[in-house]
């Protein structure tokens, strides 16, 4: 939707409004600052914990501290680490069984006293697994159960009235902060997030030629001494507008296209070899390069297909069409 600035003067609150919004991302932003001055040896321990856990890491929180959990969990599924959401109402009555000895678990609450984690907890000490909290009060159940709690600073919420403000923007970077140190210790790599995160921006970025491109079987390919008779019919069977041209030893020499038929068109033309008729030297790419490098190339040259060559020989074709469907842009 788009606003458009209008000439009169601001309402009344208007200019109230501004500076009230300004004074929430600075106490937040004091929030944020506070949280960096503590991290030390019990955030590299929650870490290391988390890079211990052989099943997943289930995150749990009630209310605002829910949705922050729910968040949490989502970067970290989606970062190498398998992670989910319980919500802790839903744990007492059943969900419990989804969690197992092999997991490990980060428990949200403000307060530290949230009555919806008790069973929670009870669970996790009866089955001996690992407990991580991240709470705002360091005198508090969650703390005293933990085997490591991150205490969040206190720092006053944003709102006038104590709504979760201050506390949960806390929270929610501090997720971030976990799950970056969790994924940088892991290796985890741009190709690995493609792997998890297909569909996204990231994700297309990151797609192989090998990934789009037709077969073997499916590739116009000639040998330099055919006929261009017999080229003609693979180039019409294969409908790529183009063959590739190898010698005896299946290496691609050349590359026959509709411009190179129409530049040698003459009465001879059928009785003539393809490498009288080729191009030679044609631009490859290797199958593990980026989609994206060989969109570019083909952008560049001006052409609709690019052979994808190993070692010199053919081993697929692109075209930039597939690239187009898969988001390559």
């Amino acid at each position: 939707m788009q606003v458009k600035e209008s000439n009169k003067k601001p309402l009344k609150g208007m200019s109230f409004a501004s500076e009230s919004g300004r004074r929430v991302l600075l106490r937040e932003i004091e929030g944020l600052k506070a949280v960096e001055k503590t991290l030390g040896a019990l955030f590299d321990s929650v870490v290391e914990r988390i890079l211990r856990i052989k099943g997943r890491l289930i995150v749990s929180g009630m209310g605002k501290s829910g949705h922050v959990a729910r968040k949490i969990a989502a970067t970290f599924a989606s970062t190498g680490t398998p992670a989910y959401f319980v919500h802790p109402g839903e744990a007492s009555h059943g969900d419990l069984g989804m969690i197992t000895e092999a997991d490990g678990l980060l428990l949200l609450s403000n307060s530290g006293e949230t009555a919806e984690l008790h069973d929670i907890i009870a669970y996790a000490k009866r089955f001996s697994i690992p407990l991580m909290a991240m709470v705002r009060r360091e005198s508090s159940m969650l703390v005293t159960a933990a085997d490591v709690a991150l205490v969040l600073p206190d720092i006053p919420e944003a709102s006038p009235i104590n709504a979760p403000t201050t506390s949960t923007t806390m929270m929610l970077a501090l997720g971030d902060a976990l799950a970056v140190a969790v994924l940088e210790r892991r290796g985890f790599t741009p190709e690995n997030f493609h792997t998890l995160h297909p569909g996204g921006k990231l994700g297309k970025a990151f797609i192989r030629v090998r990934d789009l491109m037709h077969p073997l079987k499916d590739t116009p390919i000639v040998s330099s001494r055919d006929v261009m008779s017999k080229v003609l019919l693979v180039m019409t069977n294969k409908s790529f507008g183009c063959a590739a041209v190898t010698d005896k030893n299946g290496l691609l020499v050349g590359v026959i296209t509709d411009g190179d038929l129409r530049r040698h068109m003459d009465p001879g033309l059928l009785n003539e070899t393809a490498a009288q008729v080729m191009t030679s030297g044609p631009v490859t790419i290797d199958p593990d390069s980026l989609a994206a490098e060989a969109l570019a190339i083909i952008n560049s040259r001006s052409i609709t297909s690019l052979f994808v060559a190993e070692k010199g020989k053919p081993v697929g074709i692109l075209h930039v069409h597939d690239c187009l469907r898969a988001g390559v842009m």
